[in-house]
């Protein structure tokens, strides 16, 4: 099965992690034996030969950099322009990663399909560039909206406007408050631009209030059911419906603490919470059954988003795993055309058409 993922942090490991992804994850695991500034060290899941196995052809891959207050118990940077500047150093790993052949940037229509069907000529992945979509993983780091534009013009696709915690634009996971002036702003900048709106880690008060001031093309890259894990950074049923009704797809992610309850850091193991692929399965089947159908449900794994095995379902050991939940929801009775569409086609429809309209014009679709 061609896979798209949809979330990967893939710069912040190179970067931060001082990873070469181009290695194989048992070099990286072994490079990383007995480090311990990190929690997933000698434990990563993510490398680009590992995407070529798992056949996972194209991701949306971010910038993440965040604005904190100096007494924050968040880690972050300073200042914006700090935040700005890792961000610009991320994009140039990933333009390196584009002269070395490893990848592509995909930043509009043309280029998606022409990926596609490059993935899709059986012949071997080895030699095959991994197509990636910008996205930015919280607002924080655009100094003022004149940043946006630089950033759209140098590719980026996506953006989340919070993360964890009080953002400068919204507020994220375990925080509450609707978003002020700015926050607004940065909606309607996103929609001039034909920026898509990444719901994921919004708090529900801002939340709801993206969804009433943005009118552009809305999808949520890794997020799974509160019904599952009844914290705020899942999505509820009526999140959940909001989004079907904006044609969103929703990516699951893989992070054992969103699959099960009562996790926790440090302390939980994913064989003694029985926190298998099959849980992941759970949240897709979930969303599926709230839509009808299975066009709103994708892949957003978040593999490498600062933890690996110690933190991953128990039957995962890199991210070529993937292709075992295709088995899995298979057996749940899933069709063929049920597991395209879930592990690929709902986000390949998306991009399609909200790159074929001109920016400024959105549409509102539900499948």
């Amino acid at each position: 099965m061609f896979i798209l993922d949809a979330h990967l942090d893939l710069s912040m490991n190179a970067m931060e992690w001082n990873r070469d992804l181009r290695q194989p994850v048992s070099t990286l695991r072994a490079r990383e034996f007995g480090m311990t500034d990190k929690p997933d060290r000698g434990k990563g899941t993510v490398s680009f030969p590992e995407l070529r196995k798992g056949n996972i052809g194209i991701v949306v891959a971010t910038q993440i950099a965040r604005y904190v207050k100096p007494d924050s118990l968040i880690p972050g940077w300073t200042s914006p322009e700090q935040a700005w500047a890792q961000t610009q150093g991320q994009l140039s790993w990933y333009k390196a990663m584009e002269e070395a052949g490893e990848l592509i940037q995909i930043a509009d229509a043309a280029a998606l399909k022409n990926h596609f069907d490059l993935w899709n000529d059986h012949t071997p992945n080895e030699n095959k560039p991994i197509g990636y979509i910008l996205s930015l993983e919280g607002a924080d780091s655009i100094v003022d909206l004149n940043y946006l534009e630089k950033a759209y013009a140098y590719g980026l696709r996506a953006l989340g406007p919070a993360h964890y915690g009080p953002g400068r634009y919204a507020n994220g996971t375990d925080s509450t408050g609707q978003m002020g002036p700015a926050g607004l702003a940065l909606l309607k900048e996103m929609e001039r631009l034909n920026i898509i709106l990444d719901a994921t880690h919004l708090c529900d008060d801002a939340f709801w209030q993206a969804l009433d001031h943005f009118n552009g093309h809305v999808w949520a890259s890794h997020n799974n059911c509160r019904t599952f894990v009844n914290h705020n950074r899942q999505y509820s049923d009526d999140q959940i419906k909001a989004l079907i009704a904006r044609g969103a797809v929703i990516g699951g992610a893989f992070d054992a603490w969103m699959l099960v309850p009562d996790w926790q850091r440090k302390l939980s193991t994913p064989q003694g919470m029985n926190c298998g692929l099959d849980k992941v399965a759970d949240n897709i089947d979930h969303i599926c059954q709230l839509a009808g159908n299975s066009r709103h449900a994708g892949i957003g794994s978040d593999l490498d988003g600062a933890f690996g095995t110690e933190q991953s379902p128990f039957d995962l050991d890199t991210i070529a795993d993937l292709q075992k939940l295709v088995t899995i929801l298979s057996g749940r009775g899933y069709s063929a055309g049920d597991l395209e569409h879930i592990f690929h086609q709902n986000w390949l429809n998306f991009l399609y058409q909200a790159w074929a309209e001109p920016v400024g014009e959105t549409t509102m679709v539900s499948f």
